[in-house]
């Protein structure tokens, strides 16, 4: 092996060593940020105060869900949020019905439109609600969803 070859092998390694730092670093700051207690609770009211134990929630005609109002299948039942409510900062959803009744929490840049398509599971037929954080408020609206087969073990 000439001195170049033995050179790049000793920037490879080093290159591989630093990205699996890096990838065994950041895990542990996403896990950080997470909201384990919310995500825990067993009432979507309680999984509220936890998510934002200083702000009141107040009904908002800014939110919109689109989801099946009849979902065949509780394992997959997709839904979409958006809203018009000026500089979102996050996106919450909650199957009231659910064992723990926080579904997803999106944390948005605010150069990001407030817009969330995603899947929830859902035990049973339950309203869901989607809470939205801006301007220092809680912003929410619900739109209640039928389930035939349940799929969080029901």
């Amino acid at each position: 092996m000439n001195h170049i070859q033995q050179r790049r092998l000793l920037l490879k390694g080093l290159l591989s060593s630093s990205l699996l730092g890096v990838a065994t670093f950041l895990p542990k700051l996403a896990l950080a940020a997470w909201p384990k207690s919310a995500f825990q609770s067993t009432t979507a009211a309680s999984a509220i105060q936890k998510l934002e134990p200083e702000l009141t929630v107040e009904k908002s005609t800014e939110i919109k869900i689109k989801a099946p109002k009849l979902a065949e299948n509780g394992s997959i039942v997709w839904i979409e949020i958006s809203t018009t409510i000026e500089n979102v900062e996050s996106i919450s959803i909650l199957v009231e019905k659910n064992p723990t009744p926080l579904a997803a929490k999106f944390i948005l840049s605010e150069k990001a439109e407030a817009y969330i398509y995603t899947r929830i599971k859902m035990r049973e037929s339950s309203p869901v609600i989607a809470l939205v954080k801006a301007n220092g408020k809680l912003y929410s609206a619900q739109r209640n969803i039928k389930v035939t087969l349940g799929g969080c073990g029901g």
